[in-house]
C-alpha cells in the first residue's frame, strides 16, 4: 500500500471516528442547530407573508408543560404565533433563541404557542429549562386539523385576531427582524 493511500486512509478513520464519537455522544443536534443558527444570523432566511386568503382552524387541543388541557379555540381574536418544533430538529433548536427574543419583546402584544412534537415530554421540558426559554410550550392532546398538517418541521404560522393565517413558514427562519416586527403591529 503507498503512503498516499495510508495517509487518505487514516484520515478518512480519524474523520469517522471523529463524526461517530460526536453522533453516539448525541452532539450532532446541538453542532448542526449552532451551524444553522449562524445561517440564521445572517437574516438570509426570513418569513413572508402569504400572497392567498387561508383561514385558521381552532378546532383542536393542547396541553401546557404543567399538564394542564388548553382548547385552542381560547386563542380565537388573538394575533397568535404557532411553531411546531421538536429537540431532535436542528433547524428548530437554531431558530429557538431568535424566537425567544422576539417573545421578550412582543409577547405582550402576540400569543406565542410553541408547541414540541416530542414524544419524551420529559425531554422537552428539559430542554426548555436548561435553555432558560420563558415563552409558553405545549404539546399536542388531540389530533391536528388538515389546516397545521405538518410535514416539516420547523413550521411556522402567524394568525391574525380574524383567524386568517398571514405567514405559514416550513423550515428555520430569522422572525426577529424589522419586516416581521412591522407585520406584527400593522395586524395586532
Amino acid at each position: 500500500m503507498g503512503i498516499k493511500i495510508r495517509k487518505e486512509l487514516r484520515e478518512w478513520v480519524v474523520l469517522l471516528t471523529v463524526g461517530g464519537f460526536i453522533y453516539f455522544m448525541g452532539w450532532h443536534t446541538v453542532i448542526i442547530g449552532k451551524i444553522q443558527q449562524a445561517v440564521l444570523y445572517s437574516g438570509l432566511i426570513t418569513p413572508s407573508e402569504l400572497t392567498e386568503e387561508k383561514f385558521a382552524s381552532y378546532n383542536f387541543t393542547l396541553e401546557s408543560m404543567d399538564g394542564e388541557k388548553v382548547l385552542f379555540s381560547e386563542f380565537l381574536g388573538k394575533t397568535v404565533f404557532v411553531n411546531f418544533w421538536a429537540t431532535w430538529c436542528p433547524p428548530c433548536i437554531a431558530e429557538m433563541p431568535d424566537i425567544h427574543d422576539l417573545y421578550e419583546e412582543k409577547g405582550d402584544e402576540v400569543l406565542f404557542v410553541m408547541i414540541s412534537l416530542d414524544e419524551n415530554k420529559g425531554k422537552a421540558r428539559a430542554f426548555i429549562e436548561k435553555r432558560g426559554f420563558e415563552f409558553p410550550v405545549y404539546f399536542l392532546a388531540s389530533g391536528l386539523p388538515s389546516t397545521y398538517q405538518v410535514h416539516s418541521i420547523p413550521t411556522t404560522y402567524l394568525i391574525d385576531k380574524e383567524g386568517t393565517i398571514r405567514v405559514e413558514n416550513s423550515g428555520m427562519a430569522k422572525y426577529n427582524t424589522n419586516d416581521f416586527k412591522k407585520l406584527l403591529e400593522e395586524i395586532r
